[in-house]
């Protein structure tokens, strides 16, 4: 099972420092080496680094992307169709294919969708909207434009950034703050559905014949330090 340690922060982690500027120089990143679906011809870099403090957590990714697109601009919108990255986690150790998780996805302008709840399967999904206010407290950053249309077609790095507020997480799934030691299960995505060059990556591999991420049972594990 893939494996990350989550280090604690001294002091709030500044999400416009930059990928290896303040704290984030002393943070290892992971790596989304794993794709779904058939391999895609343009596979962009993508990593991520992870912080907390007792009452946030800080998520930072880096993409060395091409081919990006960014047309959502309302909070809950499609933003998967667009040039995006997404943090999947269940606040607990014990993860199965039944298990409540969440689901933060952020377009590279920044737009989220931020859903909590059981995964989708056949019959219909049974996962809930975080409300508008408590999607407002999770603080965004990122380097690109909150709509780039028509499609970026040259090689462009990115970065994206958020601070997530803990008293949230609490909220939908009762979890408390997690301590030295915590261990929460969790995945991370790339994908860019409606690009010239669609892919679907992940960090934790997910074996499935087709690009599905509401797949807990294939979450990695995060332990807090």
């Amino acid at each position: 099972m893939m494996h990350y340690m989550v280090k604690r922060a001294s002091g709030a982690a500044g999400l416009h420092d930059g990928w290896d500027a303040g704290q984030w120089g002393n943070v290892d990143a992971l790596e989304l080496k794993y794709h779904m679906g058939e391999k895609p011809g343009h596979f962009p870099e993508t990593q991520a680094k992870l912080l907390y403090d007792a009452e946030n957590l800080y998520v930072l990714f880096r993409v060395e992307d091409q081919y990006v697109r960014c047309v959502a601009s309302k909070t809950q919108g499609n933003v998967c169709r667009d040039s995006c990255v997404e943090f999947f986690f269940a606040p607990e150790d014990t993860t199965t294919s039944e298990s409540n998780y969440f689901n933060l996805e952020v377009n590279c302008g920044g737009t989220i969708l931020f859903h909590y709840g059981e995964p989708i399967n056949s019959s219909g999904c049974n996962r809930g909207h975080i409300e508008p206010s408590d999607c407002e407290q999770v603080e965004v950053q990122s380097s690109l434009p909150r709509i780039i249309d028509p499609e970026i077609t040259t090689p462009v790095s990115w970065i994206l950034g958020y601070k997530l507020p803990f008293n949230v997480i609490k909220k939908y799934s009762g979890a408390q703050r997690p301590g030295s030691g915590t261990k929460w299960r969790a995945n991370f995505y790339k994908c860019a559905d409606e690009t010239s060059h669609p892919h679907w990556l992940t960090w934790a591999p997910v074996d499935n014949p087709a690009p599905k991420f509401h797949l807990p049972q294939f979450f990695g594990g995060l332990e807090f330090e």
